[in-house]
């Protein structure tokens, strides 16, 4: 009877330390995938504020372009490569921007499709 109670002892520690193990290991994915959410929001942050400030500054050069275009032949290529380049700049940010936006976050994913595979191995 004691060899019993010592077995399942055994067995209830043995248990014990694998559902610990295993829920150590949940923490830890759901951590990644946490810090890898907050880099993704991070990266659409400096998209965004790149394309803002690209596109405003493009606007200001097509401004000058347009005031200048009565004038010199000469600041008008000047101002016209400038325009371009900030707005391509911008516009091409702004497309990152929108094309992360569209993909949207996928977090915690992996924890719940562990969580799910767990769940399903455990049942009978």
């Amino acid at each position: 009877m004691e060899r019993a109670a010592q077995r399942l002892s055994a067995s209830v520690r043995g248990l014990a330390a694998t559902l610990i193990e295993l829920a150590q290991v949940r923490l830890e994915l759901l951590s990644v995938e946490a810090q890898e959410e907050v880099l993704r929001v991070a990266s659409m942050v400096a998209y965004g504020a790149i394309a803002l400030a690209s596109l405003v500054l493009g606007l200001g050069f097509l401004a000058m372009l347009i005031t200048v275009a009565l004038w010199d032949e000469h600041r008008l290529l000047a101002l016209g490569v400038f325009t371009g380049l900030f707005l391509l700049i911008g516009l091409v940010a702004a497309w990152q921007a929108r094309e992360r936006v569209k993909r949207g976050s996928r977090l915690f994913s992996a924890s719940i499709e562990e969580l799910r595979q767990d769940r399903e191995a455990l049942d009978p």
